[in-house]
Order: C-alpha cells, then structure tokens, then sequence
C-alpha cells in the first residue's frame, strides 16, 4: 500500500458518523430559497414552484430521516397547508417593520432588502417544519438565513405577530426563548442562557419577553426565569438576568467624559 491509499484508508477510519451527508445542507439551501421565492416573488408560479418543492422535500426527508421509524413521508401536505397561515403571518411582520422604520421607502423594499424580514421569515418557516419531527433541515434552515443575515434564530423559538428587527447583525434568540406579539428588537440583542449545561437541555434556559417590548441595540437578557413584562422598554447595553415588571424603563447610565485636546 502506497502513501496515498494509506492517507485514504486513515482519512476513511475517521469518518465515523454514516448520517453525515453535505448533499442535505446544499439541498436545504436550494429548498429554503424557493420556498421563499414561491411566497413572495409576484413573478413565481406557485402551482409549479409547489410541485418542485414537494420533490426536493422528498429528496431531504430520505437524507434526514436516517432513523425508520420516522414517518417523513406523510409530512409534506401538513406542512403545505400551514404555509398560507404562515404567509400571514409574515405579511403583518413586514407592515410592522413599515410602522416601525422611517428609512424603509416601500413595502416591496422590507421583503427585498431588510435582512431582518429574511431572518423572520426563514424563521417561521423552519418553526413551522420543526412541530413535525423533521430532523435537522429546520435548523439547516435558520443557520443559513444566520449565515446571510447575522441574525441566529433557534427555530425551536416562540415568536408571536408583528416582529420587528431593525439592522438584524448579531441578535441571538435561543431555542427556549417565548416573544409574544408586537416586540421590537435592535442589533446586536442576545436572549440568551445564563449558563451553559447539557443537563439542562428539557429545560427553559431562555427569557421571555411579553407583549409591545422594545429591547435597544447590545442588550443581554439572560435567563429561564427571566421575563420582562409587556409595555417595557430596555435600553442599549442593558445587563439583565431578573424579571423586569410590566411598563418599565430599563436604562444603563454610563459616565462618558469628553476632553478638550486644545
């Protein structure tokens, strides 16, 4: 045996997991942007783009479901039928970010061009996939709307009407996290755990944030328990790991000095 076939034989010993398949993270790609397309884009044809999609869904479940037991195949009608419902969904998530920013110019230009509707829509998307058992390709999903948006949404999340996310780089909404409805996040937001540990998996490890929050751009609000109460508003840089009542003003007062170099 020559020094290459050694290389390969070793190279080979190594690959160690059969269910590993690269072909499902490219195919989830390709599926997550028709799906997208065939929602939003007034030139898709539906009827046809829908028969596509149900094709390379087929296509994903055999490379997902590696467990047999896994009845993937019975999926796709359940999930054609929450699309309409999720589509709606997601047409009151881009009027909120129209209420919201007055930079935005028109209605075509938040689905076109706010990574943060991408990110939420993506999001609703593999959220809705998730409740069928599907594994991996809702994550697969989220992680590439995360790779083009910055914003890295658990798709295990809780998210209610009308979310707003404005400049989208670098929030983090963990898998446990509950938004209710009309909640306003800035960049650079965590919602995040306190502490990470694999004993807590089956737990709530993440905040809750109630109805008509705004949470301020690099604000990190840790905790299973931590819930912070409808109406509030948490300002920028805010440290919070304690529930925070309803009607609140969360302010971080930092002492800036400015010298004259005259």
């Amino acid at each position: 045996m020559d020094q290459h076939q050694q290389i390969v034989k070793r190279i080979e010993e190594q690959k160690q997991h059969p269910n590993l398949r690269y072909a499902l993270k490219q195919r989830t790609e390709y599926f997550t942007n028709l799906l997208f397309y065939t929602l939003f884009d007034s030139d898709t044809e539906v009827d046809k783009n829908l028969n596509d999609l149900e094709g390379i869904f087929e296509e994903l479940t055999k490379l997902a479901c590696w467990e047999q037991d896994q009845p993937c195949h019975t999926v796709w009608e359940s999930y054609l039928a929450s699309l309409p419902d999720i589509l709606k969904k997601l047409n009151k998530d881009a009027q909120a970010f129209m209420k919201s920013d007055p930079a935005a110019n028109s209605i075509e230009e938040i689905y076109m061009a706010y990574p943060g509707f991408y990110a939420i829509a993506i999001y609703r998307l593999s959220h809705a996939l998730l409740k069928f058992g599907i594994p991996l390709v809702p994550r697969l999903m989220t992680e590439y709307a995360h790779r083009l948006t910055g914003t890295d949404i658990n798709p295990a999340a809780q998210i209610g009407e009308s979310f707003f996310i404005d400049h989208a780089t670098g929030i983090v909404i963990g898998e446990t996290v509950v938004i209710k409805n009309n909640v306003k996040l800035y960049q650079g937001v965590t919602l995040g755990g306190l502490y990470v540990d694999r004993k807590l998996r089956n737990q709530k490890r993440h905040p809750t944030v109630e109805d008509n929050v705004t949470i301020y751009a690099n604000a990190t609000i840790l905790g299973g328990k931590t819930v912070i109460g409808a109406n509030t508003t948490i300002g920028g840089n805010a440290w919070i790991t304690a529930s925070v009542p309803a009607n609140s003003v969360v302010s971080t007062v930092t002492n800036t000095k400015i010298k004259s170099i005259n």
